[in-house]
C-alpha cells in the first residue's frame, strides 16, 4: 500500500524532531519515497546528514538556494502527503496567518489542496492551550489541513500535560491512514 507512495515530511524547531526520525525510517522501509524540509531551527536539533541518510534526498532549508526558486512549487506536485513534524506553535501561527517567510511556509501556500496535508504538534502545554494556537488549528482544519492531537505526558521543559508530539507508531498510522 505505501510501496512508491510520496512523502513530504517537514520538520520544525522542536526537541521531537528525534521522533520524526522514527517515523521517516519507517515510512522508507515501507517503500515510501520522502524528502525533507526543514525550518532553520529544526537544524539546531537534528543534523541534515540525518535525514539524508534515512531518505536518500537532500534536506530542501532555503528557499533562495541555488537552482531551487521553482522547487517549492516542484515538490507540492511531487508529493501525494505532506506533513508538518514536529510543528511548533510559531509555524502553526504563521502557516494559518499565510505568512510564507521561509521554504516550509512557502510551500504550505503552494499546496494543491486535494492532496492530504497533516500537522503533528508538539509544544509545551501553555503554547498548545494558548487561544493563538487554538485559532490557528481551526484556521488550518478549515482549509482541509489534518491537525493531529497531542499526546499528553511529560514534556522536556518539565511539565506534564497536552502537547507533546505523538509517539512514532501513532504517528506512522496517522500517515497510512491518510495515504
Amino acid at each position: 500500500m505505501l510501496k512508491s507512495k510520496k512523502v513530504l515530511f517537514q520538520l520544525t524547531g522542536s526537541i521531537a524532531c528525534y521522533k520524526a526520525c522514527v517515523v521517516i525510517s519507517r515510512l522508507v522501509q515501507a517503500g515510501c519515497d520522502v524528502k525533507t524540509v526543514c525550518t532553520e531551527n529544526a537544524l539546531k536539533f537534528i543534523g541534515k546528514s540525518t535525514l539524508e541518510g534515512l531518505t536518500h534526498h537532500s534536506v530542501y532549508v532555503d528557499t533562495f538556494e541555488d537552482r531551487l526558486a521553482l522547487e517549492h512549487v516542484e515538490l507540492t506536485k511531487w508529493m501525494d502527503l505532506a506533513i508538518v513534524c514536529p510543528a511548533t506553535a510559531n509555524v502553526m501561527n504563521k502557516l494559518a496567518a499565510g505568512v510564507a517567510d521561509d521554504f516550509l511556509t512557502t510551500l504550505f501556500l503552494a499546496w494543491d489542496t486535494k492532496k492530504p496535508y497533516l500537522i503533528a504538534p508538539a509544544m509545551n502545554r501553555n503554547m498548545w492551550a494558548h487561544p493563538a494556537t487554538k485559532r490557528s488549528v481551526k484556521t488550518l482544519e478549515d482549509w482541509g489541513v489534518k491537525v493531529l492531537g497531542t499526546a499528553k505526558g511529560y514534556q522536556a521543559c518539565g511539565d506534564i500535560g497536552e502537547g507533546r508530539l505523538l509517539e512514532p507508531a501513532d504517528l506512522y498510522l496517522e500517515i497510512r491512514k491518510h495515504l
